[in-house]
């Protein structure tokens, strides 16, 4: 395996589990406060679940889902394999407490499901779910996957999120300390962001303390509000170039102890995509991001300011 100069999240589940350790992306059909009019009724103006939920128009069960992931990644990768359930679609914590324990409890029910991935908004966390998540991290590897995507509220505002920066910090200080490892979703390229918008972005992450990150690029979807205001000429989006330069600037900002979940998003459905349509697969993003770093003779966290922890 390729010795990348970033910390990705492949070489930290091997580290901490002896063996290749693969996510299962799973969809429980929750839904979204940004969606069902609890904060607003059209989501965030990038989002379209089903151009990267495999599961998102199925109608399968948690446990028919993990099957069927767990044979695939088994015919692909011969030998030793756990897994770490993920709950992608939309907001993972958004329900009852009775019903999020039986989904959790669904998710991890598979023998070799080793962990559980949670993706959801931080407006979304009061303090009996994550009291509830909490109990799984006590037998469980258990992240909290907080969609966040700029720490500047300017760019919250413009692309819908309906919430805040400091909503944001807050939810990461109420989990912390739980036991519960916390990834943050960062996108590149927002409408209106400069590479020192992304910088800045990083420094925050580095600073509120958070475990992990997942990055990736700006990306139009089909009937989305985004798609309109792309063919109006009111957004622009990154080249590969582009990226691996604004990549590059934020993983230097970034402290080198936090783990990459992501370096580069992908459409599942082509056919959804509109912009930017790369003509490169993910591995060679990768290594453009390397090279630039090479170039450069820098590495993850090289210009990080430590945390406060």
């Amino acid at each position: 395996m390729k010795q990348r100069r970033y910390y990705p999240f492949s070489r930290f589940l091997k580290e901490r589990f002896g063996t290749r350790v693969c996510k299962i992306p799973l969809d429980a059909g929750f839904t979204c406060p940004n969606r069902d009019g609890t904060v607003g009724l059209d989501g965030c103006s990038f989002c379209h679940n089903p151009s990267f939920g495999p599961f998102a128009d199925l109608a399968l069960s948690l446990e028919e889902q993990s099957a069927v992931s767990i044979a695939r990644l088994r015919r692909r990768h011969p030998g030793p394999l756990r897994f770490l359930a993920y709950l992608q679609g939309y907001t993972g914590t958004y329900g009852t407490l009775e019903r999020l324990k039986a989904v959790y409890d669904a998710a991890v029910a598979h023998p070799d499901v080793v962990g559980l991935a949670i993706g959801t908004r931080p407006d979304c966390v009061p303090d009996p779910v994550l009291d509830l998540v909490e109990s799984f991290a006590v037998r469980r590897h258990v992240w909290l996957e907080y969609g966040l995507q700029s720490i500047h509220d300017r760019t919250l505002e413009r692309i819908n999120r309906g919430h805040t920066a400091g909503q944001f910090l807050d939810a990461i200080t109420r989990t912390r300390g739980r036991g519960i490892f916390i990834c943050a979703h960062v996108i590149l390229g927002l409408p209106g962001e400069t590479p020192r918008d992304a910088v800045e972005t990083a420094r925050a992450l580095t600073r509120a303390g958070v475990d992990g990150v997942k990055l990736h690029h700006l990306q139009v979807i089909r009937g989305t509000p985004l798609e309109a205001e792309w063919r109006a000429g009111r957004v622009a989006v990154l080249s590969p170039a582009e990226y691996a330069c604004w990549a590059a600037d934020f993983l230097e900002h970034l402290d080198a102890g936090l783990t990459i979940h992501r370096l580069v998003g992908e459409v599942r459905h082509r056919e959804l995509l509109v912009a930017p349509r790369w003509n490169v697969d993910k591995t060679r993003v990768l290594d453009a991001v390397d090279r630039e770093l090479e170039r450069r003779g820098t590495v993850q966290g090289c210009r990080a300011v430590p945390d406060s922890r």
